[in-house]
């Protein structure tokens, strides 16, 4: 089954089971003898449905409801690239029936090219796990005279300000790729932001724009078809889902973006609470069956500890505040 196919079936599967009204298991007790959870826990995503964001949320959600019989409701709060539905979370009650879906643009890079933040990204929220990870795959129309990562630098150079490329909306993960690319090679392109991921590969597929750092999901099956053209993925080392591509930073060293997915719970969140959520989120990325959900979607399931989390996270927001003040535009 091609891999848009096993996207689509996958969000349809997790969502239909989200929103019936099945009721599962009775919930174990806390260790003070209270029931956790005794009620669904609400995963709030920043979000619009069918995004990865959404997907991971939704892969978690069903798998540790058929695993523990907690029930979720996955509710989905876009707006302001991640910022309504981040404020919403890191004002909700600290009682563990609130969980976010954090990712990098509203946790690591908002941060830092926003003023008067409504949340603070790290004091406002307990970190429980790096859920997974999925890199971009820098993707290029066809009528484009580059097959390397070298070309494109080479090519840009020759054309200050003639290439442009595409994000899925300004300030997000993918935007910011794009201008660590530009900062390194040392060369002047052009932002051109849309609104999601379809419309970023659309623009790319047309010729309306020159290349994409673009979701796995969204770019692969337009490859095989010859409609685009793929370069290389984002991350440290080659990704497992597409090993023959090489990464840019093989070609530009220092250039590293990936796209992660975070479960984090509003500051103050008893340690009971996250001592029996998180052994529970590990276990449930392990498993054959989540590992091939994400596979399905282009993501590699972590599974850290809060204390890893965390880390990762300050060192997520200091990359990218080099970068947001090194002269991105935000307009």
């Amino acid at each position: 089954m091609k891999s848009s196919h096993l996207y689509f079936a996958l969000v349809t599967s997790v969502a239909s089971v989200l929103v019936s009204n099945k009721l599962f298991a009775q919930p174990a007790a806390t260790s003070a003898g209270q029931a956790y959870p005794a009620k669904p826990i609400r995963i709030i995503v920043p979000f619009t449905p069918g995004g990865a964001t959404d997907t991971a949320a939704r892969i978690m959600a069903q798998a540790l409801g058929n695993d523990h019989g907690w029930r979720f409701v996955v509710e989905n709060r876009p707006g302001a690239s991640g910022r309504i539905g981040t404020e919403a979370a890191a004002r909700a009650p600290a009682d563990g029936y609130t969980l976010l879906m954090g990712s990098v643009a509203p946790n690591a890079i908002i941060p830092s090219a926003v003023k008067n933040m409504p949340y603070d990204a790290v004091k406002d929220f307990a970190p429980i796990t790096l859920l997974a990870t999925s890199d971009y795959i820098l993707a290029v129309h066809p009528s484009l005279p580059v097959k390397s990562v070298k070309d494109l630098i080479e090519l840009t150079r020759s054309k200050p300000g003639q290439v442009n490329f595409a994000s899925v909306g300004n300030i997000s993960g993918a935007h910011m790729a794009g201008e660590l690319f530009k900062q390194l090679a040392k060369v002047n392109i052009v932002h051109v932001p849309y609104k999601g991921p379809s419309a970023g590969v659309v623009a790319v597929l047309s010729g309306e724009v020159s290349f994409h750092f673009a979701s796995g999901p969204t770019v692969l099956p337009h490859a095989k078809n010859g409609k685009v053209r793929l370069l290389a993925s984002s991350g440290a080392k080659r990704s497992k889902f597409t090993p023959h591509l090489p990464t840019v930073n093989e070609t530009l060293p220092g250039h590293e973006a990936t796209q992660w997915f975070a479960i984090m719970a509003p500051a103050g969140t008893g340690k009971d609470i996250i001592a029996k959520l998180h052994p529970a989120i590990v276990a449930m990325v392990g498993a054959p069956k989540v590992i091939e959900q994400f596979a399905a979607v282009g993501s590699e399931p972590v599974g850290s500890t809060p204390d890893e989390l965390a880390a990762f996270i300050k060192a997520e927001i200091t990359k990218w505040s080099k970068v947001v003040k090194s002269g991105v535009s935000l307009d």
